[in-house]
């Protein structure tokens, strides 16, 4: 009966299902099952041996069973408690929302609770009362409610679900950053422990992810059918006496207790629960019956395995590393494999409407936009606030302030003209309207390069970080392109692969972070875009690379008018497709690179900016391009004098600040049924 339900289905929620003629035999499946288990069990055991001999060959028989008993086994079976946990609660959200990238942190789940405990202990040290469980909870499910009711009119569509879910999540993660920045030690030390540490000193955690696992599971096996009839659409699940609203809300926040759960416990451990669902899929598996068994077996293998690899490398290196980080640095690629097995997403945006109307004199509205710019600015430079309420600087006051101000204004003003020029050139070269540098991750591949150089060689000057920023832009943008190939240029595609590449920059930067020092101070005041570091040198190479990179666009305008057309036409308009395509990706990414030192990874100016021109009529290359930069411009200088009066009398990170201006409108352009085409 599942079988024949899920072959009548055809959803996205298993892609690569064709239907149920000619499955694997059960014993087949089984004897397949058992030998990845056994694999992996045995890799996961002998590198917790290891490790066990190497820790204890020095020490004293009492000592032996202290560290045996109250930390290596308490830590091996959280191992496997919290991967089998996020592994049935992304089976789970997998199959409630028939979406196979669905996932706790594909969604925002563990974002959101991650947030919520690192903002109670900044406000509220003693959590209100509250235990750690409640309130991560409270942030799951906050998160969880903002992304699937932003998709609830687009019937929880799979690819807008993961798109919403990943805003949501990068908009946690940069307020969770910002409250560790301004927290100090204690807070960044929680944001460490965010990255997903399995280190125990009891057996409290293993007990508490035990039972709610057992419960859980016993509660999802108390609901087979409603999961094999999930698997066709809701009108067909209704029709056969499912009450789906119910079983859906219940199941979501069985799955949102799950994370939660992990999260409180043990911090964020990433993409384990996308990979084993899938993984067993792979294998063969598709009743729900079988996942409920092969998820959480698998997942807490896979977890075991992964905590092995880091206490291998953490015996050699003395680094400490979260396991979370280095499970995100696994699964990254595993997504971008698992890209060109989807079958069943729907492209991003299609829809009937038709293009913006263009601009009968475009330059007149451009220079509407440059003196709208132009007021920002004179109200960045003499705007301030104190205790009173606004101040206005006066000519003696205006002596003082300006060797602060301008350089930091033109330095994010610039970076926000590069973002958008980007944008603009991806947009127009994949005739994509959502692909952006923060989107597609390559702002994070920037800073992930950015702060290499800065551990490596932490005197390095401009020059150096520049460089490196600009290479870890290039590079990532190389690497997704060439992972999805042709599927690339697709909207869904090229969204999902960034989803991917961001999340391998995010735990390469959690990574290098976990050396503390002055160097991970520096690496998180750029990652959260904080201006104060700003002084005229970075300010003069932000201007001078912005206007470098954007007059070389200019010149290539062409290019940009016929690259929306497609590859065949650009071929027979006479255009060299593969010189253009690598002269513009490498502008894209040097400007990228740059523009990461001044405003971090998330700002989400590379897309609103180049969207909001083009919906104000801003059609051809060189206007597009124009309209493009004087908003990105005033974006960031708006944003810069809001983030100095809004939270007087702290400045929050001008990166930051416009990320929560951005995340809304990128949701709002992520669910219209049709965006504005290139």
């Amino acid at each position: 009966m599942t079988c024949d339900l899920e072959s009548r289905a055809g959803t996205v929620a298993d892609p690569s299902r064709a239907g149920c003629a000619a499955p694997p035999g059960d014993r087949a499946l089984a004897l397949r099952f058992a030998r990845l288990c056994a694999r992996l069990a045995g890799l996961g055991a002998l590198l917790h041996g290891l490790g066990i001999r190497a820790m204890l060959d020095d020490a004293s028989q009492p000592l032996r069973d202290i560290v045996v008993l109250h930390s290596l086994l308490p830590r091996a079976i959280v191992a496997l408690a919290a991967g089998a946990a996020l592994s049935l609660a992304g089976m789970l959200l997998q199959r409630v929302l028939r979406n196979p990238l669905a996932d706790a942190s594909t969604l925002g789940v563990a974002a959101g609770a991650h947030l919520a405990i690192v903002a109670a202990l900044a406000f509220a040290p003693d959590l209100g009362g509250l235990s750690r469980e409640a309130v991560a909870f409270a942030g799951a499910l906050a998160a969880a409610a903002l992304v699937l009711g932003l998709t609830a009119r687009q019937a929880f569509e799979p690819t807008s679900v993961v798109v919403a879910g990943m805003l949501v999540g990068l908009v946690c993660a940069s307020a969770s950053a910002a409250l560790v920045l301004y927290g100090g030690q204690y807070l960044t030390s929680l944001f460490l422990w965010g990255g997903g540490s399995l280190a125990q000193q009891d057996w409290g955690p293993a007990e508490s992810l035990g039972i709610r696992l057992a419960l859980a599971w016993l509660l999802a096996a108390l609901l087979l059918r409603p999961l094999a009839l999930l698997a066709l659409d809701d009108a067909g699940a209704g029709g056969l006496g499912l009450p789906v609203a119910r079983i859906r809300t219940a199941l979501l926040l069985l799955a949102v207790v799950l994370a939660g759960s992990v999260v409180a416990q043990v911090g964020v451990i990433g993409f384990v629960g996308l990979a084993a669902p899938n993984l067993a899929r792979m294998l063969g598996l598709r009743t729900p019956r079988a996942f409920l068994v092969a998820a959480p077996v698998l997942g807490g293998l896979i977890l075991l395995l992964t905590d092995g690899i880091v206490q291998a490398i953490d015996r050699g290196s003395r680094l400490a590393l979260p396991t979370g980080a280095v499970t995100a640095l696994l699964a990254g690629p595993f997504l971008l494999l698992l890209l060109p097995r989807l079958s069943g997403l729907r492209p991003i945006a299609s829809g009937t409407t038709h293009a913006p109307r263009s601009l009968a004199k475009p330059w007149r509205s451009l220079t509407l936009f440059a003196g709208a710019v132009v007021v920002l600015v004179l109200a960045g430079l003499v705007l301030g606030r104190d205790r009173a309420g606004l101040v206005l600087a006066g000519p003696s006051d205006l002596a003082l302030l300006l060797p602060w101000r301008l350089p930091r204004l033109a330095a994010v003003m610039a970076g926000g003209a590069m973002l958008a020029a980007s944008g603009c050139v991806l947009q127009r070269m994949t005739a994509n309207p959502l692909a952006s540098p923060e989107v597609l991750g390559v702002s994070g591949a920037a800073s992930f390069g950015l702060a290499t150089c800065i551990l490596a060689a932490p005197a390095a000057g401009l020059a150096a970080q520049v460089g490196s920023a600009a290479l870890g832009a290039g590079i990532g943008l190389a690497a997704l392109l060439a992972v999805a190939r042709r599927a690339a240029l697709q909207g869904s595609r090229m969204l999902l692969g960034g989803i991917a590449l961001g999340a391998l920059a995010g735990a390469g930067l959690t990574v290098i972070m976990t050396r503390g020092g002055l160097e991970a101070a520096m690496i998180l005041a750029w990652i959260t875009g904080a201006s104060t570091q700003v002084d005229p040198a970075l300010a003069r190479l932000a201007v001078a690379g912005a206007l470098a990179s954007i007059a070389a666009l200019a010149l290539l305008a062409r290019w940009l008018d016929v690259l929306p057309l497609g590859d065949s036409a650009a071929i027979a308009l006479g255009l060299p497709l593969g010189r253009a395509k690598l002269v513009l990706l490498t502008i894209a990414a040097l400007a990228t690179g740059v523009s990461a030192l001044t405003v971090g990874p998330v700002s989400f100016v590379g897309l609103m900016a180049p969207h909001l021109a083009r919906s104000a009529g801003f059609v051809g290359a060189r206007g597009h391009l124009a309209g493009s930069v004087a908003i990105g411009c005033g974006l960031m200088a708006g944003a810069d004098l809001l983030s100095r009066l809004v939270f007087y009398p702290y400045q929050m990170p001008v990166g930051l600040f416009a990320s929560l201006i951005g995340a809304p409108y990128l949701i709002g352009a992520v669910l219209r049924k049709a965006g504005p085409r290139c």
